[in-house]
């Protein structure tokens, strides 16, 4: 944020990860910066503790003063009407055109476009054709996947997105706190190293294909997948995987190698070279799209 972009807030990975109560962390973020910063929120009515923790989360980021949220898995109208009460601004998740509808039909303001090359839980559809599909929309369109170097943004510039989200180009920066061997199998790893398994959420979670990845397969056990199918228990059983993937997470970025190597990241990493600061990747992107004339 304070080189020009909007760093995203997760809570739950604040909360679980880096062990810090939200509104602590927003405020520890304030004394780093002044610059705007936003906040995810994760909607979806699977379980009432959940989303009752999560409404707390989101009205302490507004009493903290963030105006900027983006929010996924569920329909946003209450985020939506929360965050325009105040002025606020809301961006939703979506990987294809009906989502994108349900989305503006709750009011949010744009939407964060994720494709087939995104990490984490990535869509389906290449950047192009995603554009396409919703370009009609008269909303800003924010390209989220496969952004790891200038080219790529230029590109994504070119196609008519308005901007981009990167989310493993800052996993290998110097400021993230994830372990040494989560940067370096970023950095070593190509775009044909993504593969996605079902073991971590139960939906497809983009991942670099360690050799304990190799090992132990990408499939959903048998239980997991009926349970996942089932109309009553599937929404819990997202909850679970859910902070299931946060837990991984943890692991992975405070124990590197030492723990079970599920490493998220999405193709962008053919793009990334070396771990930088977070300021020098901001800067050398605005300054590539200057120099395009974009």
């Amino acid at each position: 944020s304070d080189a020009g972009g909007i760093g995203i807030i997760q809570p739950m990975s604040m909360r679980f990860v880096h062990q810090h109560k939200v509104g602590d962390g927003i405020r520890y973020i304030r004394r780093l910066t002044d610059k705007p910063v936003g906040f995810n929120a994760i909607v979806e009515k699977t379980n009432r503790v959940f989303e009752d923790q999560m409404r707390g989360w989101i009205d302490t980021a507004l009493e903290e003063g963030v105006r900027f949220f983006v929010t996924a898995l569920g329909n946003p109208d209450w985020v939506v009407k929360k965050v325009h009460a105040v002025n606020g601004i809301v961006y939703h998740d979506i990987t294809e055109r009906k989502w994108a509808q349900k989305a503006l039909d709750s009011g949010v303001d744009g939407l964060i476009c994720v494709n087939g090359r995104a990490g984490g839980h990535a869509g389906q559809k290449d950047p192009r054709i995603l554009f396409d599909e919703l370009r009609d929309l008269d909303v800003p369109l924010i390209c989220a996947g496969g952004i790891g170097d200038e080219q790529r943004f230029i590109e994504a510039l070119e196609t008519g997105y308005a901007g981009v989200q990167m989310g493993t180009r800052f996993i290998a920066s110097e400021q993230c706190n994830a372990h040494h061997d989560y940067k370096a199998a970023i950095v070593r790893a190509q775009a044909e190293d993504i593969v996605h398994t079902e073991k971590i959420s139960g939906v497809p979670v983009a991942v670099i294909n360690t050799p304990y990845i190799e090992k132990t397969g990408t499939k959903a056990g048998r239980i997991g997948k009926r349970l996942l199918m089932h109309p009553r228990w599937k929404r819990h059983m997202r909850l679970l995987y859910s902070l299931k993937s946060v837990w991984q997470l943890r692991k992975a970025s405070m124990q590197g190698m030492h723990y079970k190597d599920y490493f998220q990241a999405g193709k962008s990493v053919s793009g990334i070279k070396k771990v930088e600061s977070a300021a020098d990747i901001v800067e050398r992107f605005a300054k590539a799209a200057k120099e395009a004339q974009i």
